[in-house]
């Protein structure tokens, strides 16, 4: 594509997980991208690949503040905020910040750049669910003022304040509730599931499940995710949409699959279920599959086996780090 017609998209929390695997997307598109990111849980290692190529440009700048990128948009992709329970109970603040200050700033570059913007929700807006699997008309059931709440609420807000741009400006948004994604680049001490048990299993270690081990999840692999989210994109369909796989189990079985795929010896211990910690998350994709014509191909077997293989590629010294925990504080 010449220069001259290529799209240009912004990017934010371009150096995190989801972030990163969407500016190789747009790369592989042969858009523009601009990147931008502050790094309070992003890592240029997910990025240093793009640098010296001249359709990528990156920002080291907190979207919380006021957001000017020179020259045309046509497109903006809000994935700034940290997403797992360790950060934001390590910076709830700046947590409630970029979901609300963040996400004004940039609804404001999009209008005034007349730029069609995709914001990041998750399925945090739910909280604690009553019902299963949980479809996009679901209002949630969630505790504004838990632990948990300065990201769910600043979801929900994310949410309010971009249709509430579509309704009265007319500007072009859509809006996605990602559900648990995994894969390469999930950092690996963020406190979650899934990259805390495939860092205990490799050091040879006991897995530390919350709880009883009951409560449900449902993960999608990032290249489903990111699939997904590009076909959202490009959609004529404004309302909130899930993007995840329905494929659920416990989270006993998943530390078992994990113990199976290392080969490793590991054992399950249990620990006090964090406040608020859901019991249930199971996306209803029917919108997904009927308006996107997506539904999630890789299975988790294949999916678990790519991300193991992600972390087995570190340096011992890094994988030697102790992931973070969010016990209950309470019990």
């Amino acid at each position: 594509m010449d220069k001259q017609e290529r799209k240009r998209i912004l990017i934010t929390g371009a150096a995190g997980f989801l972030g990163s695997h969407l500016c190789d997307r747009f790369i592989a598109e042969d858009f523009d991208v601009i990147g931008m990111d502050n790094m309070i849980t992003g890592d240029l290692r997910n990025i240093e690949h793009l640098f010296k190529l001249p359709n990528f440009e990156f920002y080291h700048h907190d979207v919380s503040k006021f957001v000017h990128v020179p020259g045309k948009l046509n497109f903006i992709l809000h994935f700034a905020s940290p997403a797992s329970p360790v950060d934001y109970l390590r910076i709830p603040i700046q947590t409630l910040k970029v979901g609300s200050l963040g996400t004004h700033n940039l609804l404001g570059l999009a209008k005034s750049k007349r730029a069609r913007i995709l914001v990041a929700s998750t399925s945090e807006v739910y909280g604690d669910p009553l019902i299963s699997p949980q479809s996009e008309e679901y209002w949630g059931n969630v505790n504004p003022v838990g632990p948990r709440g300065v990201y769910d609420e600043a979801k929900r807000f994310q949410e309010a304040i971009t249709m509430a741009y579509h309704n009265v400006h007319g500007l072009d948004t859509r809006i996605v509730r990602i559900f648990n994604t995994y894969g390469p680049r999930m950092r690996l001490n963020d406190g979650r599931a899934l990259p805390t048990f495939i860092a205990q299993a490799l050091r040879g270690e006991d897995l530390t499940v919350f709880g009883d081990g009951n409560q449900t999840r449902s993960f999608c692999y990032v290249s489903d995710q990111i699939e997904g989210i590009f076909r959202l994109l490009f959609s004529d369909y404004a309302q909130p949409m899930n993007i995840g796989n329905p494929d659920e189990l416990t989270i006993n079985n998943m530390a078992r699959e994990i113990i199976s795929l290392t080969g490793n010896q590991s054992k399950i211990r249990y620990v006090p279920l964090p406040i608020d910690d859901p019991k249930q998350r199971r996306p209803d994709i029917r919108k997904a599959r009927r308006i996107l014509n997506w539904t999630p191909t890789v299975n988790r077997k294949e999916g678990l086996l790519q991300t193991i293989n992600y972390y087995q590629q570190m340096p011992p010294e890094e994988l030697k780090q102790k992931n973070f925990t969010y016990y209950n504080q309470e019990q």
